[in-house]
């Protein structure tokens, strides 16, 4: 596990803390306004933010940020669930979330970290992350899709 931490920007404050993720807020935004997993179910939500690394973005109590990292805290990681709501966005959080996500990760021992965007390619590529070099050795076993189930 990373150690807990907390940075303020501006009037913000993100936190790794995940007794503090408000797993209200993240189910909501996730199953009614993301467009990977609309339709998701509480319980897998409180369940993954449970068995994963989170980053939350708070203005004062109310979350409104939020990213979680899959990882064995050592090698890899698979950074999934990002999202910035809608009137917080242009303030430069994204880029500070993503600063302080990369701030836990030991650059000595991580092999890598993956995520998959429909349309944040720049975001991540100011931090080194680019197209795989090399798709076809990669596969996937895709056993659910929530956002078509109603």
């Amino acid at each position: 596990m990373f150690p807990i931490r907390e940075i303020s920007f501006k009037s913000y404050r993100f936190t790794n803390d995940v007794a503090l993720m408000d797993i209200d807020a993240i189910y909501d935004y996730l199953s009614n306004h993301s467009y990977w997993v609309q339709n998701i179910p509480y319980k897998v939500v409180e369940q993954a933010v449970k068995n994963s690394a989170c980053f939350g973005v708070f203005d004062k109590n109310i979350q409104v940020g939020f990213a979680r990292l899959v990882t064995d805290y050592t090698t890899f990681g698979y950074l999934m669930d990002v999202y910035i709501l809608p009137m917080h966005r242009g303030k430069g959080l994204s880029k500070e979330l993503m600063n302080f996500i990369l701030s836990f990760i030991d650059k000595t021992t991580y092999r890598g970290i993956m995520l998959a965007t429909k349309d944040a390619h720049n975001l991540y590529a100011r931090y080194g992350f680019e197209p795989l070099a090399t798709p076809e050795k990669f596969m996937q076993l895709k056993l659910r899709d929530y956002t078509k189930e109603i």
